[in-house]
């Protein structure tokens, strides 16, 4: 069986004799990705693209707009939306090994083409943005060392002659949890456990080493390259019970495969995800990519490494950040202006990796969570360092300046890396352009971005700060976290709103990002944001009010019992509970979101949740106090 397919087979009659070899790959599908995240897949006999391979490939196949998440965009009266193939990245073949073919005895497989949306002759949705940004990114970074020869020194080059073409490489982290179903572990349990640091690269066991193992060996054959999957810190451990009867399983877990190009490393990422859970599936365990399944545990991140080269016309690549000499300097001056455009223009970066109620969840101070738009690049050049409180960090490996890259740490499993890479990579455009123009040197760009907060400077902001080697969290206090890096949106909507009252920075990514697929955008996480509160987290938190019941008796009461409990109650009404004088806060999220009064609802969203946790902790407080329930 084969397992991907490179570009350079994809003519037609090269693909026409492939398929003709392999009659096990019996259907075909086209993988677009909308604006909301959401990836196609259909089922079309493969016969229908074998009648005329050429035809399919230029002319793909038509949906219309109720098949994808692009408002404004393919409106109900103009809906029609085709789906073309991208013969510039690898097609992939999915075996479904629970359907076996009678004639060739192989699992029946499906050609899994990437592709674009295309709509009144034009490419939209995610795929076709982060296109746009590479090409833009190529063409600006050519022509601004064209304007500017002296640059080419930075990083060893004579003539731009010498350059074919700006590449953009990137790389992802896939953090993940999985369990055994209808399995529920206390949270105290989970956290204690992760305090400790229990399962952290801790040997993995049964179905979970199973599954971790053939998840590695599947990346590889479907060419993702894997490079390694450990244990995260989240977790608690496993129990035999019984022959090969594993029990008990809440795990977290990471996997990581090679960098690639931009669009080829993103569309990896689409694959794995779906290559990993189906695997750990069939070994009887479920898969969740959300950013915080479980609350006062680790959430899970995916953390984006954003680099650029330059490949020139002999063969050769040339790190685009990394300088000449890696003991002299932290990077070049390419390197230190994509930092600063990277962090000075994050505020419109951030609606594009942040964009759920769940992303939320985990981006809260605690345990590494990236809230603060600040970066580190290492306490000296010659010895590389991690700072993991940080929004971005500079990756270096002073034997091989090619790994330099920036970690952009805030994005997890739901983050749309297609945009979000995209919107970096613009962002960093602009702060190069700044720092190639301004000829100041890579140790004047480090003085610059290394500025105290309130002092001037040529290109980034007066009263930010932007550099941090300290614990964040440890060595600052909130207000002053606040005061220097930027008081971070709490909500979906404070961070969608950057979209629309942000007109300087909004035009850095306008190149790439017009403004219909920024309303799309906008239109689409707006819905996603209050569909889920009202149809998802408030009739969840009521569940949560109507479960938290009276559990003592007048046997073993104590006036302690009676006052948590009236507490208690007094929230649950706060919550829930509706009078002719006053609504409840469920009421008045509800009816916000009704008259489209968003601002409110999203302060009332974050009430809501102080009050949630508040109740659990008091009904926490109160069942310790219990020597038995009724």
């Amino acid at each position: 069986m084969i397992h991907f397919l490179k570009p350079e087979s994809l003519e037609p009659s090269r693909l026409s004799e492939i398929l003709d070899m392999h009659p096990e790959i019996q259907f075909v599908s086209l993988l677009a990705v909308d604006l909301g995240n959401n990836h196609t897949d259909e089922k079309i006999p493969i016969s229908a693209m074998k009648a005329d391979v050429e035809g399919f490939l230029q002319q793909g196949v038509q949906t219309d707009g109720s098949s994808v998440n692009l408002p404004i965009i393919a409106e109900i009266n103009n809906a029609k939306v085709d789906l073309i193939p991208d013969r510039t990245v690898k097609w992939y073949i999915d075996y479904n090994p629970n359907n076996i073919d009678e004639q060739t005895g192989l699992p029946v497989g499906t050609l899994m083409i990437p592709a674009f949306l295309e709509h009144e002759g034009k490419y939209v949705g995610s795929r076709a943005v982060l296109r746009e940004a590479v090409s833009h990114f190529d063409t600006e970074i050519m022509a601004l060392l064209k304007a500017h020869p002296a640059a080419l020194k930075e990083v060893g080059i004579n003539s731009i002659d010498d350059i074919d073409h700006v590449e953009l490489t990137t790389a992802t982290e896939l953090e993940f949890w999985v369990k055994t179903p209808d399995h529920r572990t206390e949270v105290e349990k989970l956290s204690t456990s992760q305090t400790l640091k229990e399962q952290y690269w801790k040997r993995t066991v049964g179905p979970v080493r199973t599954a971790l193992e053939q998840s590695l060996t599947n990346l590889e054959l479907m060419g993702l390259e894997s490079e390694m999957g450990h244990k995260e810190v989240g977790g608690v451990p496993s129990r035999l019970k019984g022959t090969n009867k594993w029990t008990g399983i809440m795990e977290q877990l990471e996997i990581d495969w090679k960098y690639d190009t931009a669009l080829q490393s993103t569309d990896h990422e689409l694959i794995a995800k779906d290559l990993i859970k189906d695997t750990f599936e069939q070994n009887g365990l479920e898969v969740t990519f959300a950013a915080k399944p479980i609350e006062g545990v680790a959430g899970s991140g995916e953390h984006h490494h954003l680099g650029a080269a330059l490949r020139l016309k002999n063969g050769k690549t040339v790190n685009l950040y990394a300088p000449l000499k890696m003991t002299d300097d932290y990077m070049n001056k390419f390197g230190w202006g994509a930092l600063m455009g990277l962090l000075k223009n994050y505020s419109v970066i951030n609606p594009f990796v942040t964009c759920t109620n769940d992303a939320f969840n985990r981006l809260k101070p605690g345990f590494e969570a990236p809230v603060c738009t600040v970066a580190s690049v290492g306490h000296s050049v010659e010895v590389p360092s991690r700072n993991r409180t940080v929004l971005c960090g500079l990756v270096r490996d002073m034997g091989n300046p090619l790994a330099t890259r920036f970690e952009l740490r805030a994005p997890n499993p739901s983050t749309n890396s297609y945009l979000a890479i995209a919107a970096s990579y613009m962002a960093m455009l602009d702060g190069i352009r700044a720092a190639v123009a301004s000829d100041l040197s890579a140790s004047d760009l480090e003085k610059e971005f290394n500025k105290p907060w309130g002092e001037d400077k040529f290109y980034l902001e007066t009263d930010r700060m932007y550099r941090s080697e300290e614990d964040v969290f440890e060595d600052y206090t909130s207000d002053q976290r606040d005061q220097y890096f930027g008081a971070p949106p709490a909500t979906v909507w404070e961070n969608l709103k950057k979209l629309v009252d942000n007109a300087p920075k909004l035009a850095v990514l306008e190149p790439v990002f017009n403004k219909q697929i920024i309303s799309s955008y906008h239109a689409t996480m707006q819905s996603m944001w209050t569909t889920e509160l009202l149809s998802r987290i408030i009739p969840g938190n009521m569940d949560l009010v109507r479960r938290l019941h009276k559990l003592h008796g007048i046997e073993d009461l104590t006036d302690l019992d009676v006052v948590n409990w009236e507490k208690i109650n007094t929230l649950r009404f706060q919550l829930m509970k509706d009078s002719l004088s006053q609504k409840s806060l469920f009421t008045q999220i509800r009816s916000a979101v009704a008259e489209e009064s968003f601002e409110n609802a999203s302060s009332l969203q974050l009430e809501m949740a102080t009050l949630v946790n508040q109740l659990t902790a008091l009904y926490h407080d109160y069942k310790q106090n219990l020597l038995r329930f009724e």
